[in-house]
């Protein structure tokens, strides 16, 4: 990231090129010492959550996105893309969500502080 791609404009900080995202698919996200899974539903939705599975540490935006839900590679269990609650087992911690949208071609996260 560049220095003007990673700054704020009112709390957001664009992470990715909305150009470079396929529908359907996530993504893994550093940005500020964060690991994060930015996804985009097949309903053009933005969403983002912390890319690290709790119950084994699987990496999210390595995993398959399949309506509004990230399965994580390791062991199946699913998150919510938008919410980050568990939708199914092994994992029983949810994981932080973070406000995602689309301004123009940038794809921006609201982290919080």
């Amino acid at each position: 990231m560049t220095a003007m791609e990673r700054a704020a404009v009112g709390g957001f900080v664009t992470v990715a090129r909305a150009s470079a995202i396929e529908p359907g698919t996530v993504h893994v996200v550093e940005i500020d010492g964060r690991s994060l899974c930015v996804g985009l539903t097949e309903d053009g939705e933005w969403g983002a959550i912390d890319n690290v599975c709790t119950h084994d540490g699987g990496v999210l935006g390595e995993g398959e996105l399949d309506d509004n839900a990230v399965e994580c590679p390791r062991h199946g269990g699913r998150f919510d893309l938008f919410s980050g609650r568990v939708l199914s087992l092994p994992p029983v911690i949810p994981v932080h969500a973070y406000v995602a949208r689309q301004i123009g071609d940038e794809v921006q996260v609201e982290l919080d502080a």
